[in-house]
């Protein structure tokens, strides 16, 4: 297999996909956006917790995550694999649990910042006797006989507990308090992706990192949360942690190696062609060659026979209350292989490389997959959108001939214009015309709501999304009244500019001057009145001349127009405005599918 190409114009490339992949946003409901959101989530942990480190540090060490079901002896596994307690085994968990990372102390530098995992806080277990931590009220690890060069058996030694002062459960570090008495100290702030179980001070979830020399340099292993755990948090964080593995080793057991959960983790695996490996845990020893067997077979129907494959036997160690330790000759052939492939460098360059080749290949399976939901999203927001539109044009419609047929003209409004042709009060027409206008558009508001609202409840992209309680129709009269009013004033304004136009700034001084509010009463009653009020331009004609009467009529009408048109547009945006909160941009699709062609263009052959 090809080395990967780390030139700066391909992880230049990456980061790019990796910034459109985070401005995706799937809000709507729709069938694929479950399945888009887990996909955005999922490739940016790849992205940010494994691809980028690993090709802007290809030398850094080997990173082995392992992870399974609850109960499979995962951190039995560690612990057996490190020779002393480093993570507590048991099946029964805590509601919360702190993931364990162990790396041999000359590759301390590699996890003490963000390379990887950036969205956890480090908590360190400071190095004591020889390197081992020192457990609180114990006297630290007594050395066994040790294993040998590059994690081998040595002799089938290991480490052995010291006495009275064995290491007490690492629950005790799941306290900050507890943990910085006894010199340890975390490192980071800051918000991260990461689950809510697990979470430091500031809410932060956390990683522990212990140091051993037991393990061979370049290799560090990684004791995940149970993937099947009851708290969401921790199953998120779980994945997150295998998402930045260059080795997953998926651990299972006799019982329970048909289960689903396991298999669709290795399904995936190999979606994805990452480096794999199996462990086949807790077998007994009479039935050992029959499910290994039934096991390789499945693995083998799956396309998975290449995966190295390790068993187990059930001991009585397996058991969460005995020491946590497997004898060294269980876990031999595990170590061996991880030894090597962390040591041997083009063994350790194939094995990163597979993994990152693999995830950077699946891109383009995926990232259309996105493209396609990002641009049903947009769709679906259009189309909601164009409900909105078409009711609001319908209501603009029904607004403008209802005026031009005289529909204010009626009621209150009529009763005063006829009061006002036996010498009515002209500010009482205009209130009465005022109010008809407000309850018109009013009306047509309501209407378009109605029709709005009954769109959306058949359309299941809107099953979230509410446009009249969002825009609040209830305050919809209140805002119509303040613009119909606004309206009134600057037609009362126009009528006054033309009369002192009209009458040459004499008006006041004519015999039977002009009530100031008589031009624009009749101005409003014709532009209103529709054939109702054909004598009101006539009187309007008489009081003011008829070319000035025109005139005025003309910047009256195209005044109306205006503020009918505020009125609408103004209410139509503030049913349109949760959709505008979704951030549902038309650009989603065309980017993503661009910074794949350009990394596409970047790439060499695998």
């Amino acid at each position: 297999m090809a080395t990967l190409d780390v030139r700066p114009r391909l992880i230049d490339a990456l980061s790019v996909l990796r910034d459109r992949v985070d401005a995706a946003r799937f809000p709507l409901p729709l069938g694929g956006a479950a399945c888009a959101r887990r996909s955005r989530a999922e490739l940016l942990a790849q992205l940010d917790d494994y691809v980028m480190p690993r090709l802007r540090a290809p030398q850094a060490p080997l990173l082995a995550v392992i992870g399974g079901s609850t109960g499979a002896g995962k951190s039995t596994l560690v612990n057996s694999l490190v020779g002393r307690r480093v993570s507590e085994a048991g099946v029964l968990r805590p509601t919360t649990r702190t993931p364990v990372l162990v790396c041999h102390p000359d590759d301390r530098q590699w996890f003490a910042g963000r390379r990887v995992l950036p969205q956890l806080a480090r908590i360190w277990v400071p190095e004591q006797d020889g390197g081992r931590p020192e457990a609180p009220g114990g006297r630290g690890h007594r050395r066994g006989e040790a294993y040998g060069a590059g994690g081998g058996d040595g002799g089938g030694g290991g480490y052995a507990d010291g006495g009275a002062g064995g290491y007490a459960p690492y629950a005790a570090y799941e306290s900050y308090e507890v943990h910085e008495a006894y010199g340890g100290y975390r490192e980071g702030d800051g918000e991260g992706r990461g689950a809510e179980g697990a979470s430091g001070e500031s809410g932060m979830p956390t990683l522990r990192i212990e140091t051993d020399p037991a393990l061979p340099s370049g290799l560090a292993l990684l004791d995940a949360p149970d993937i099947d755990s009851l708290v969401a948090g921790n199953r998120e964080l779980a994945a997150e942690l295998i998402c930045a593995a260059d080795v997953w080793v998926l651990v299972t057991t006799a019982a329970r190696y048909a289960d689903a959960v396991p298999w669709h983790l290795l399904r995936t695996a190999k979606e994805y062609d990452v480096t794999l490996v199996t462990v086949l845990d807790r077998v007994p020893h009479q039935i050992a060659a029959d499910i290994s067997g039934r096991y390789a077979a499945l693995l083998q129907d799956a396309g998975l026979g290449h995966v190295p494959r390790f068993t187990i036997p059930e001991l009585p160690e397996s058991a969460g209350g005995g020491s946590g330790l497997l004898p060294a000759t269980a876990v031999a052939a595990l170590r061996d292989w991880l030894a090597r492939h962390a040591q041997d460098p083009l063994a350790r360059s194939a094995a990163a490389d597979r993994t990152a080749a693999g995830v950077i290949a699946s891109l383009r399976s995926r990232l259309p997959a996105l493209a396609g939901e990002a641009a049903a999203q947009h769709a679906a927001a259009l189309r909601l959108a164009g409900r909105v539109d078409g009711a609001y044009e319908e209501a603009a419609e029904r607004v403008r001939e209802e005026v031009a047929a005289g529909e204010v003209l009626s009621g209150d409004a009529r009763a005063h214009w006829r009061d006002h042709a036996l010498g009515g009060r002209p500010d009482e027409l205009l209130d009465a015309l005022t109010h008809g206008l407000t309850a018109l558009l009013y009306c047509a508001v309501e209407q378009a709501d109605e029709r709005v609202a009954d769109a959306w409840r058949r359309d299941p992209a809107a099953a979230d999304v509410s446009p009249t309680a969002a825009a609040g129709t209830a305050g919809a009269a209140a805002r119509l009244g303040v613009v119909v009013r606004h309206w009134r004033r600057c037609l009362e304004e126009l009528a006054d500019e033309e009369t002192r136009e009209a009458s040459g700034g004499l008006a006041a001084d004519r015999p039977g001057a002009v009530v100031p509010e008589e031009p624009a009463a009749l101005l409003a009653t014709a532009l209103l009145g529709g054939r109702r009020a054909r004598t009101a331009g006539e009187s309007l004609a008489e009081l003011l001349g008829a070319q000035s009467a025109l005139r005025l009529c003309d910047r009256g009408n195209r005044l109306l127009t205006r503020h009918l048109e505020r009125a609408l547009d103004a209410e139509r945006e503030r049913r349109l405005a949760p959709l505008d909160q979704l951030s549902v941009p038309p650009e989603q699709q065309a980017e993503l599918i661009a910074a794949l062609s350009v990394l596409q263009r970047e790439k060499v052959s695998w």
